[in-house]
């Protein structure tokens, strides 16, 4: 039998992709991460699937639950929040899954930093303003981060940041990134996006911190900083194009 590692998205039931859907709907066993993932996603399971919330089990626990899955002949679908491709755990599963000799593949989703930029209406890459989106962690009671990989470090790209798992530490973060941004750099914070209770709060560097801390955002939230957040602002010139677009390129010739 199969495990298939779902994305589901950023927690809309309708933002799942078809495949998302066609898979929840003919798996008899489902494990989801129940601080992310709602009932409304979950009605997309098949009437009398096995429901598993995993948000207080530990790793070897939820992959208990997928081999034996496994062993009863059963296929099984791990849904992760936002896409499996970022902080799901997805290599250390599949690293057992293999050692135990079960099957899985993997179903990408929509992932929250993309959920944040459709809910803005912004590009997160602009010509001649941003064309890098960093998107990265920062570490308090988490896994370790990569010697190399500091929040300073990403910062001196100055392209599009975009922070996962980091509002509790919105002010330290803020106050760390203004020596390479500019405390007047636009800083969005966009919080359950795609759901019912979303919420944007739109600033600076220098104030949104203030706006979090008053919002009482503790998790389901993204940071956004970067010039390309500035979007249609007059500041922007709008006489820049990217290449492909541009009315004095050469169509005849390959972008």
């Amino acid at each position: 039998m199969t495990v298939h590692f779902v994305g589901a998205g950023p927690g809309a039931a309708d933002l799942l992709t078809l495949r998302a859907v066609e898979l929840l709907r003919a798996a008899p066993v489902c494990l989801y991460a129940g601080t992310y993932i709602d009932g409304e996603v979950l009605a997309h399971c098949a009437e009398g699937a096995e429901l598993v919330d995993t948000r207080h089990l530990d790793l070897d626990e939820i992959t208990a639950r997928l081999v034996d899955a496994d062993r009863r002949g059963l296929d099984a679908v791990r849904l992760c929040s936002g896409d499996p491709s970022l902080y799901s755990a997805l290599t250390e599963q599949t690293r057992r899954l293999d050692a135990a000799g079960v099957a899985w593949d993997v179903t990408p989703g929509v992932p929250a930093y993309a959920a944040a930029a459709a809910l803005l209406g912004t590009e997160l890459t602009v010509p001649e303003v941003a064309q890098t989106v960093v998107l990265t962690r920062t570490q308090a009671r988490s896994t370790r981060m990569p010697e190399t990989e500091s929040l300073v470090n990403a910062a001196r790209l100055r392209g599009t940041l975009v922070l996962h798992l980091a509002i509790r530490r919105v002010r330290a973060l803020a106050e760390e990134l203004v020596p390479e941004y500019g405390a007047d750099c636009p800083a969005v914070v966009v919080a359950h996006a795609s759901r019912p209770n979303e919420l944007v709060l739109r600033g600076t560097l220098d104030d949104i911190a203030d706006q979090a801390e008053v919002a009482g955002l503790r998790h389901t939230a993204v940071i956004l900083v970067g010039p390309a957040l500035a979007g249609r602002d007059p500041g922007v010139d709008e006489a820049v194009c990217s290449h492909l677009y541009d009315p004095n390129r050469d169509r005849s010739q390959a972008p």
